[in-house]
């Protein structure tokens, strides 16, 4: 059962600031907003895990939680599938990611692995590149075949890097990470991360650093060698066909769909067909979001925005000379 209303509103929320070891210096300034964070190294746009839910920010709702939107909206904000499948835990975490050093190689648990073991849901994600200096770099998955013994050789002897693809980066690139892929995010890397609701992360290299306490961060080699997927791909970035106005699909998992559009025109997305609600996340430009009832909203570059289920129509309308949006839903 929905809420016994229709649902249209379509709503922005405060982004939650983290400040971790490797953070940079560009996130405020790319969202043209001024904060007096150190090592600003991830802005959760959307989030419903406990600790770190969302609060929503402007509007007649402003100041609930998402999960206190979401239990009293339900099906009419998520989508009937979804709201039967996670309840009252939003399904996806949205993120803009700016990092000033290496982050840790590091894997995340499957469903399965994170259910026994954290009574929670694993983590697979994509990363949309927006951002990268000109030595940027990101490191996805094993660049030969490796067996856990190999694995356990290179983490004891620190050169697991060895081991790893590496990818040197443009605005624009895309990567999907499948739970229990081996990765790492380069210095004078920023990119958007769409992923399912975990905050699970094995670490196994650190390069030795200590944390923002002074004493080196916890390892996880022993975790993750069960998590690892040992599989070798020859190369583990998606290809898409970059076109002006029009759909241009990216990923498509359990997990999430995701879509982008970069307009230099007005497009209109039908909704009709989908029972899930959309995020809409701006990496370009400015413009408006409107939806089957004529309500409007702004939406300029650093921004997300979340469109109930119950909008069946949204008209997307650049202001000025282009509009650059990632979609993101999840499929019953």
């Amino acid at each position: 059962m929905g809420s016994g209303r229709e649902r249209n509103e379509m709503l922005k929320f405060q982004p939650i600031f983290k400040s971790p070891v490797w953070g940079g210096n560009r996130i405020a300034a790319y969202k043209g907003i001024e904060v007096d964070v150190p090592c600003l190294g991830e802005s959760w746009e959307l989030s419903g895990l406990e600790g770190d839910e969302s609060i929503v920010a402007e509007g007649p709702d402003s100041g609930m939680t998402l999960r206190e939107l979401l239990r009293r909206e339900q099906d009419q904000l998520v989508g009937k599938a979804n709201w039967k499948r996670f309840g009252e835990l939003f399904p996806l975490l949205v993120k803009f990611i700016d990092a000033r050093c290496d982050l840790s190689i590091q894997v995340h648990p499957n469903d399965r692995l994170a259910r026994e073991r954290h009574a929670c849901s694993g983590k697979s994600e994509m990363w949309y590149v927006v951002h990268a200096d000109e030595e940027a770099r990101l490191r996805v998955g094993f660049n030969r075949s490796v067996s856990p013994e190999e694995y356990e050789q290179a983490v004891e002897e620190h050169r697991m890097e060895n081991l790893m693809s590496e990818y040197s980066i443009t605005p624009g690139d895309l990567f999907y990470l499948p739970a229990g892929r081996i990765h790492t995010i380069g210095a004078g890397s920023m990119l958007v991360e769409i992923q399912q609701p975990s905050n699970i992360t094995y670490r196994i290299y650190d390069y030795g650093r200590p944390g923002v306490d002074g004493k080196p961060r916890e390892l996880h080699t022993e975790l993750a060698r069960e998590a690892i997927d040992f599989s070798y791909l020859p190369d583990y970035r998606i290809r898409y066909d970059h076109q002006f106005d029009r759909a241009i699909p990216l990923v498509s998992c359990d997990h999430f769909t995701t879509t982008l559009f970069d307009l230099t025109r007005t497009q209109i997305l039908d909704l009709d067909w989908l029972d899930s609600f959309v995020v809409v996340v701006c990496t370009a430009g400015v413009g408006q979001l409107v939806n089957d009832k004529g309500e409007a909203v702004t939406i300029r570059q650093g921004e997300t925005v979340l469109v109930p289920a119950s909008v069946k129509c949204l008209h997307m309308q650049p202001q000025g000379e282009q509009l650059k949006l990632l979609a993101a839903w999840i499929e019953g």
